[in-house]
């Protein structure tokens, strides 16, 4: 009778056979990806009803950069963070006070927010991976709680509760991303360089070792991947990628205050990866789409009780697909081939 499967063989098959080349797929999802946010504003803005949808897609895109680390961290590495929007906050303040307090340039604040952000990930990073679980989620929510009371108490450098404004915006070479569409040609391009970035991590050995890290720690040690290390490596590296959403934030809306980038935000960053497809970074850019849609547009009508609704479909996708949204199109293909 064959033996039964151990954890380290069965992690063996998953380092070998997980170098599939799967690019020829992510060409064909890149390329669409591309072609529909060229057509997009296009359509959107000689369309009246839907002129302010461009508006609307810079913030999916600012919440793309975020939820992609966390695809990255949740998904592939299997670690869970609650803290996802102070690391956001981070780069907003960072580049907000440096270009209003000391007439910073933006490119050189966010280039500062970002190193500031990575520094503080490590140090929070090194003893909250220790932790697993439940453990590290409440450690991560801690880190997000402290950094919010930080940004409410120091009024002489933050504003406190009321924020402040009069954050210059960006430009390059002199001309000034003052509009809409310009803003949204910075922000995807962007999100489709970090994704084309994050999907060559994901078919790497960096990949390898971090899907070998969610599947069973203990057998990933046993194989000899450095766990600690690269536990420690995607979280500050999904730090950073807040990081810069934070800075376009703040230089597209030009205001901030703690109340951004509170708990809710943190847990709705979550559902918005868990809702699409927490084990595929294609699902992260999908639940975003969906509930920054949602939420900006298609919920007014339950002003007040807008929770209820993020609620039920986060129990509706968690019930009837665990896999996200993502995979909801294979399986209706299926269903369709075998009809």
């Amino acid at each position: 009778m064959p033996a039964k499967p151990t954890k380290l063989t069965q992690l063996a098959k998953l380092c070998v056979f997980s170098n599939v080349d799967m690019r020829s797929s992510n060409r064909k999802a890149l390329f669409g990806l591309t072609l529909f946010l060229i057509l997009f504003p296009l359509v959107a803005m000689n369309v009246s009803a839907i002129g302010h949808y461009v508006d609307i897609m810079i913030f999916v895109g600012i919440y793309c950069l975020i939820n992609m680390g966390l695809s990255l961290l949740m998904g592939y590495a299997g670690q869970i963070s609650l803290g996802h929007a102070a690391f956001f906050g981070l780069g907003a303040y960072t580049s907000g006070i440096l270009c209003t307090k000391f007439s910073m340039s933006p490119w050189l604040a966010m280039i500062a927010g970002v190193g500031l952000t990575a520094l503080v990930a490590y140090i929070v990073g090194v003893p909250s991976l220790k932790l697993k679980g439940h453990y590290l989620a409440m450690a991560t929510l801690g880190f997000g709680v402290i950094v919010q009371i930080f940004f409410n108490e120091e009024v002489s450098l933050t504003g406190g509760p009321s924020g402040f404004s009069d954050i210059p915006g960006l430009s390059i070479l002199g001309f000034s991303l003052d509009n809409d569409l310009s803003y949204y040609v910075l922000v995807w391009s962007l999100v489709l360089l970090t994704l084309i970035f994050s999907l060559n991590i994901i078919h790497s050995r960096i990949g390898r070792a971090l899907r070998s890290l969610h599947d069973s720690q203990v057998a990933a040690d046993a194989m000899g991947v450095e766990t600690s290390r690269y536990k420690v490596m995607i979280f500050v590296l999904s730090a950073v990628y807040a990081s810069i959403a934070g800075s376009l934030y703040t230089h597209y809306v030009g205001f901030l205050s703690p109340s951004s980038f509170d708990l809710f935000l943190s847990i709705k960053l979550v559902m918005m990866v868990v809702v699409g497809g927490m084990h595929n970074i294609w699902g992260a850019l999908l639940g975003t789409w969906l509930l920054t849609f949602l939420g900006n547009e298609w919920l007014h009508v339950f002003h007040g009780f807008d929770i209820l609704v993020y609620g039920a479909i986060l129990l509706a996708v968690v019930m009837f697909l665990p896999d996200g949204l993502v995979h909801l199109v294979p399986r209706m293909s299926r269903v369709w081939k075998r009809g």
